[in-house]
């Protein structure tokens, strides 16, 4: 029966490949079939990019590189609302759903899974009422290990203390993620009587919704972080409503509407755009 080779062996042999040494001498000083060392060399290429003709995601998790943290914060919020990760046959692949009304979603989604994950380019895939951004990956449970079997509300989604520590450092970023996929900037109204005729008044406010307890939590726990005040609306909304508050709300997150040519939306603060939600009795949504 084919026993594999002993890890300390084909650290030995890689180290001699990478000492300038032919895979026919690697073979021989090791006792190795050929096509192993081979086999080993490639892969090795591979896991350093040096592959002619390839480009292989650079995982900052795997690589221990550095990476684009508002970026990363920015995308964490958008995988946390409408993010999934799918297994395949021999890898995985990380898909958020847009709004096919706000195309510069769509820019910002592609923009940040692109510099989180360099290598390749992500793909859109057409759906009903909706554009689904792709991007195939053996990485992405590595970079976010909140994926697991059963849809998020009906388990335990906490962060890991790196992803906290990206979060802590920039709050805003992952705070429109989460609001551009599950939250939206809405305009309540009432008519109240005044000097016997009616008035209507209008006030801006804020809406997150979401069915996971965990999911709400982060939001609320980024709010205070950032100092905006914030209340439970029901068991799946949380509002911001207070003037202050939704000030500054729209200075780092804003109203639905298109960002600056060629700026995406992640980089553009006020000029983010809120989709995904629903209305509200009295309410109309911008």
């Amino acid at each position: 029966m084919f026993a594999p080779h002993p890890p300390e062996v084909r650290y030995r042999a890689i180290a001699m490949l990478r000492a300038g040494q032919r895979n026919s001498e690697v073979a021989s000083a090791l006792g190795i079939p050929a096509g192993t060392i081979a086999h080993w060399r490639h892969n090795d290429r591979a896991r350093r990019n040096e592959l002619p003709g390839r480009r292989q995601a650079q995982c900052f998790r795997c690589l221990q590189l550095d990476v684009d943290q508002v970026a990363y914060a920015y995308l964490l919020g958008l995988y946390l609302g409408d993010g999934h990760i799918a297994h395949h046959r021999r890898c995985c692949s990380l898909s958020i759903y847009c709004d096919n009304k706000w195309p510069g979603l769509i820019l910002a989604a592609q923009t940040a899974i692109d510099r989180v994950l360099p290598g390749s380019t992500s793909n859109l895939v057409p759906q009903p009422g909706c554009t689904e951004v792709k991007r195939y990956s053996q990485h992405w449970p590595c970079l976010f290990p909140q994926h697991g079997k059963g849809m998020k509300h009906l388990r335990i989604v906490q962060l890991a203390s790196w992803q906290r520590e990206m979060v802590e450092a920039h709050p805003w970023p992952f705070i429109r993620g989460l609001i551009h996929s599950d939250g939206c900037r809405i305009t309540n109204w009432t008519v109240r009587t005044v000097a016997g005729q009616p008035k209507r008044y209008e006030y801006p406010r804020y809406m997150f919704s979401n069915e996971s307890t965990d999911i709400k939590g982060l939001f609320t726990w980024a709010l205070d972080m950032v100092g905006v005040a914030w209340k439970v609306a029901n068991r799946k909304n949380i509002s911001v409503a207070r003037k202050e508050a939704v000030a500054l709300m729209d200075l780092h997150v804003g109203r639905k509407r298109l960002p600056p040519t060629g700026r995406p939306f992640l980089l553009c603060g006020a000029h983010g755009s809120c989709w995904s939600s629903r209305g509200l009795p009295g309410a109309s949504r911008r």
